[in-house]
């Protein structure tokens, strides 16, 4: 199979992040996106009185802002060398997919808990999640551990590998290099994600700002939110969980959070684990009463993190190998 094929790239891409995962460094391409986005905000929040108008102002010069880098270095790479221009949508696809880092932070929690230290659990759960962790009871740190690991499968995995394949796919139809339409789509999701992580609050002060990121992440995430199932129900029959559970619990409970996506993958993992997640949910700007999932059940045990990681990893690996055998045939035709 050729080095440039969109399905080598993505695998390649996946192996680089299992084995080095996501480093620290200045000019990682979301923390580019997040200082533009920083420094914007700023001076579309003086420039203009409309709220809801900057917003929509930030996301569009976001999105043409990191399209436009990519899209020059791209060209830059590729008229050097058609190697240079591959390794350049690797570096791209795997610094837009965290499965490594998201079992990373997971781990100093495991053994916090394991050493019966509160503060340290709570601390290190505090890097993962935007909740307030101060008042975590031990079910509190784990819960959060868990819900973070299932909604971040989806946001940090599932939807940047589906929009990868998606991209190829209109690559084809649009008669351009199917990896370069691949790469715009998964950066297009990735500034998307990042917006709402970052002025998507539902704050006074973001409530209107984050209004348009917001709402488009939520529909970039809609199909692949809901592709986790099938994914999760596969990874559970391998992970020797609870497959019919998780798929009873998740079609009952999947609509119960604000969010029209997050309680996808958090009520089949609920299921699959048998233990109950979401609750009642304290964040910066307060309480948030968030209904239970799987609420038949116990609270999870520290155990339950791990098996949770276990769970992730499989249905990841499935996920690569689904796109790559979709890419493989698309493009033998």
């Amino acid at each position: 199979m050729e080095l440039y094929h969109p399905s080598v790239i993505l695998i390649s891409s996946f192996i680089l992040d299992l084995v080095i995962g996501d480093p620290v460094y200045k000019y990682h391409p979301v923390r580019i996106i997040g200082r533009f986005i920083n420094v914007m905000q700023k001076k579309l929040k003086n420039a203009c009185p409309d709220n809801k108008l900057t917003g929509v102002c930030l996301t569009l010069l976001t999105i043409l802002f990191s399209l436009s880098i990519y899209s020059a270095l791209f060209l830059i790479f590729k008229r050097i060398h058609p190697v240079a221009g591959v390794l350049l949508n690797v570096f791209f696809i795997y610094s837009l997919m965290a499965l490594r880092d998201l079992f990373r932070h997971c781990c100093p929690v495991i053994d916090a808990l394991n050493k019966k230290d509160l503060e340290n659990g709570r601390r290190s759960v505090g890097m993962i999640v935007g909740r307030n962790v101060n008042y975590l009871d031990e079910a509190g740190i784990v819960r959060a551990a868990i819900e973070t690991l299932a909604e971040n499968f989806v946001d940090g995995f599932l939807s940047p590998v589906f929009w990868y394949t998606a991209g190829c796919l209109a690559g084809i139809f649009m008669n351009i290099n199917p990896v370069y339409s691949g790469v715009v789509l998964l950066i297009l999701f990735k500034v998307l994600s990042t917006l709402d992580s970052m002025v998507g609050y539902k704050t006074a002060e973001f409530i209107e700002t984050g209004w348009a990121g917001a709402r488009l992440d939520d529909l970039m995430n809609f199909v692949p939110a809901r592709l986790s199932l099938i994914v999760l129900f596969l990874g559970s029959v391998l992970s020797g969980l609870a497959p019919l559970s998780g798929l009873r619990v998740s079609l009952r409970d999947r609509l119960k959070h604000e969010s029209p996506n997050s309680a996808h993958s958090e009520s089949f993992v609920a299921g699959a684990i048998r233990a109950r997640l979401g609750g009642p949910t304290r964040y910066r700007e307060g309480v948030r009463e968030k209904p239970w999932l799987g609420e038949e059940f116990p609270d999870p045990d520290t155990g339950d993190i791990r098996r949770v990681m276990k769970l992730i990893f499989f249905s990841s690996c499935l996920t690569i190998s689904i796109s790559s055998i979709i890419l493989w045939i698309l493009f033998r035709v």
